[in-house]
């Protein structure tokens, strides 16, 4: 959702942005919002709201799914769609290709370098650089909106075993899935333990962390943007396939959360706080990374799609873009 309001954001003295969401997603009041739950609903919002271009933030679509699109809308650009949707987009930025050197067609775009860093990221990094470690260190857990795996559960239960001062932030999104008592009651078993419930701001309180532990999606694009060093537990195959990240990036990448052994967890958790070296050489390969550099193309690349529609779909309004 970040990076559909950077966009909407960069562009709002040219086109009116619309959000067509599922329910519980926050939307700042000065835009407008649709809510679509089932491909249906965003077809009978389409056809509604009859928009120049349609951005998919996030996720792989069928085929058919991008066809019906296409009869109402004139444009399409999806992000990270792995689907066989995304051959019948505009264009596709795969941004979770890492770097992965695969044969792709002229409309997708790939690498690390399409990542839409937070505009906030480079002075929070600035006021992490005068920070000190905290004491005790702090240690963020977090697994996105849903955590289909209650890999949040896992960590800390593991964590609890940790024989050190450990001050332990966990965050919950939206739409968790799990019952979140016993992950209160862990944490209250503990000291220095919290549980914050949605809405958060990853990135600042990423920013106030130690180490970060979080899964493979784009949380690490945002610790990386901070410099702050960082586990990865995959959630779900997918992620532990990527490229990025890596150890080679300044990541301690643990592979699937569900089978990572509770020593190797502890002894990654342990390692960056004993070893300040080590903790140093991460910290200089996250920011030696090229996150955002193509920023200023991914919004060329939108632009130019308001402004040359490749289909012709009649009863358009003034030019919008729906996110």
């Amino acid at each position: 959702m970040r990076r559909a309001l950077r966009i909407a954001e960069e562009l709002a003295e040219e086109a009116s942005a619309v959000f067509i969401t599922r329910a519980g997603l926050p939307i700042p009041d000065q835009y407008r919002c649709v809510q679509a739950a089932t491909q249906r609903d965003l077809l009978s919002a389409l056809s509604f709201l009859k928009p120049d271009l349609l951005i998919r933030d996030s996720g792989s679509t069928s085929r058919e799914e991008a066809e019906a699109v296409q009869k109402l809308v004139p444009s399409l650009l999806h992000f990270d769609d792995f689907g066989e949707g995304g051959q019948a987009a505009d264009f596709v930025i795969q941004t979770l290709y890492g770097e992965f050197d695969t044969s792709v067609t002229d409309s997708y775009k790939t690498g690390i370098g399409t990542f839409l860093t937070d505009a906030r990221a480079a002075d929070l990094r600035r006021q992490r650089e005068k920070q000190t470690p905290g004491d005790p260190p702090r240690l963020l857990i977090a697994f996105g909106e849903t955590d289909p795996g209650n890999l949040t559960f896992r960590a800390l239960r593991h964590v609890m075993n940790l024989q050190i001062p450990l001050s332990v932030t966990i965050l919950l999104g939206t739409s968790y899935a799990h019952d979140a008592s016993s992950l209160r009651m862990m944490a209250l078993s503990r000291r220095n333990t919290a549980i914050k419930k949605a809405p958060h701001d990853f990135l600042s309180l990423a920013a106030e962390a130690d180490i970060v532990l979080c899964g493979g999606g784009y949380m690490p694009y945002d610790a990386a943007s901070l410099g702050v060093p960082c586990i990865i537990l995959a959630q779900n195959p997918f992620e532990s396939e990527l490229q990025f990240p890596s150890d080679r990036d300044g990541f301690t990448h643990l592979g699937l959360g569900r089978k990572v052994k509770q020593s190797n967890l502890l002894n990654a958790i342990m390692e960056p706080l004993l070893h300040d070296s080590l903790r140093q050489r991460d910290i200089d390969r996250q920011l030696t990374l090229p996150l955002g550099e193509e920023a200023d193309s991914v919004f060329e690349t939108i632009r130019y799609l308001l402004d040359h529609p490749k289909r012709s779909v009649p009863g358009k309004p003034v030019p919008d873009v729906v996110n």
